[in-house]
């Protein structure tokens, strides 16, 4: 049994759900979320445009940012008492990312009103640019009732737009805030596990050690991510906890890593020679490998998926050029009731070794 197994919470969380739709039900978030109410024994619909490869819920085939068109598509719907909302568009400026992405969860909302759905209660989640991450440094420890930013950002818009319809229509909300949360999906642009796995993978392939490709600050500032797990049973939690209502809270593993520790973990499990750091733009450097990674694909029989959506490279540049601390405390869920935790070294470890099992990466022997 592994310790993330050791820490499930109880199979009764989450009864007071009756049916459940998740809204980005393709993502890392939306697709874990989706299978651990089904493993609770929850009628779940997933909503994302495309079909989910897998999926043991069914699917709803949904463009959100359009209103007519999702406004059609929930009203399979209509019996939904939780909506848990993962859907989000990338855009490349921050007017853009407010407006798409506020877009998306106004239809959501407005679609089952329409359908006439039983709300009960909306998951929404945010992240650490509720606190600045984006911008570059920011205080830390970073706690819920820390007051906003004075720059726009699109978490504080849908904050403010679930806020309104819960107040109009009687449900309840909460925030959930991760960060870099790690699980197997694709077509995801943040994910750092798929970014680890591949580049690693890569990098073993062509007989080189396993450098990290980031900045020296980055190597050794604290950092901290959010089993995808982990989440999910967070959202669950969050959904049946009278004590949620209306809160936000930051939910990650519990503990904070520094890359310089992990990285030469990683070496060990890939059964590589590591390197010292060398900075190298992942956006730039490894699109190149496609052919490389097509030829992997059929010697190691992996599962085939298009290159381009394997791993976010410009996130992990990201990630891996962020050379300040990011941390944000987690005592308010534990007050709460969650006190859900990974250790993450142990959890990268296992997730990479399932990556392989499941053929997603190649073997390490």
């Amino acid at each position: 049994m592994t310790h993330s197994e050791q820490t499930r919470t109880p199979l009764s969380a989450g009864d007071d759900a009756k049916s459940v739709l998740v809204a980005g039900a393709g993502g890392v978030i939306g697709r874990h979320v989706a299978d651990e109410y089904v493993r609770r024994g929850v009628p779940v619909r997933g909503l994302s445009r495309r079909p989910v490869a897998g999926a043991r819920w069914h699917h709803l085939s949904v463009d959100l940012l359009d209103a007519d068109a999702a406004r059609t598509g929930i009203e399979a719907a209509g019996d939904t008492t939780h909506l848990v909302f993962g859907a989000y568009v990338e855009r490349p400026t921050t007017r853009e990312q407010i407006e798409v992405n506020s877009a998306l969860l106004r239809n959501a909302l407005q679609g089952l009103e329409a359908a006439g759905a039983p709300l009960c209660h909306v998951t929404l989640y945010q992240g650490g640019k509720a606190y600045g991450a984006h911008l570059g440094y920011f205080n830390t420890p970073a706690k819920e009732r820390d007051p906003r930013l004075i720059q726009p950002n699109f978490y504080y818009e849908q904050e403010d737009i679930l806020r309104a319809a819960a107040a109009e229509h009687g449900f309840e909300a909460t925030m959930l805030r991760p960060e870099g949360v790690v699980g197997y999906a694709v077509g995801n642009p943040m994910n750092i596990l798929m970014v680890i796995a591949v580049y690693a993978s890569i990098s073993r392939e062509l007989g080189q050690p396993l450098r990290f490709p980031g900045t020296h600050a980055a190597y050794d500032a604290l950092y901290q991510v959010t089993d995808a797990s982990l989440l999910a049973r967070a959202t669950v939690w969050a959904g049946s906890e009278p004590r949620a209502a209306g809160e936000a809270y930051n939910i990650t593993n519990g503990d904070q890593i520094r890359w310089r520790h992990l990285w030469p973990a990683f070496a060990r499990h890939f059964e590589m020679d590591y390197a010292e750091p060398q900075p190298v733009l992942l956006a730039e450097a490894m699109p190149q490998y496609e052919d490389l990674w097509n030829e992997m694909v059929v010697e190691h029989d992996l599962v085939s998926t298009p290159f381009r959506d394997l791993a976010g490279w410009s996130f992990g540049d990201f990630i891996f050029r962020s050379g300040f601390d990011n941390v944000t405390s987690t005592i308010k869920a534990r007050q709460h009731g969650f006190s859900d935790c990974l250790d993450t070294e142990d959890r990268f470890i296992e997730l990479l070794q399932a990556l392989a099992t499941d053929k997603v990466i190649p073997p390490v022997a």
